[in-house]
């Protein structure tokens, strides 16, 4: 196909906006988070996958579940979780049944951060929403966005 082929156009335009979106929200996420609860929107993200383990079987998620959760290499996840550990945000143990896993947990500490920001993610999320609607390239994908996990 030529470089100038309209279906890798499209594309290539659609990925572009999409990319657009991610950054713009991310950004503003990220300013309310740090401002409200310092926080960035890496190290929210974190906690509130982590928050929704679970004792039962399959529960506790392995660091290569974790850094594909919140988008990291394994490196960088675990530098993460080092960095919210000394905040006594989260805590490291080792499995139980395999000696060579290391879980993650929330702390209360942690917990008790996550829940105050949590209306503070949401309020910036949608109001960053709002604004990419306005925009008409954008608001195909910002529908998109809202209809994902709608009850049927």
């Amino acid at each position: 196909m030529a470089a100038t082929d309209p279906a890798l156009t499209a594309l290539s335009q659609g990925w572009c906006a999409l990319s657009l979106l991610h950054g713009r929200i991310e950004a503003q996420v990220e300013k309310a988070l740090q401002r409200g609860h310092g926080l960035s929107v890496r190290e929210y993200s974190l906690l509130d996958t982590l928050s929704r383990q679970h004792d039962g079987p399959g529960g506790h998620l392995q660091m290569k579940q974790v850094a594909d959760a919140v988008v990291l290499s394994q490196s960088a996840t675990t530098r993460l979780v080092t960095r919210q550990e000394d905040r006594g945000l989260l805590t490291r143990y080792l499995c139980d049944t395999d000696r060579r896993g290391i879980y993650t947990d929330v702390t209360e500490a942690g917990l008790a951060l996550l829940e105050e920001a949590r209306p503070t993610n949401a309020a910036a999320l949608r109001e960053a929403l709002d604004e990419a609607a306005t925009d008409p390239e954008l608001a195909p994908l910002v529908r998109a966005v809202e209809e994902l996990n709608q009850p049927a």
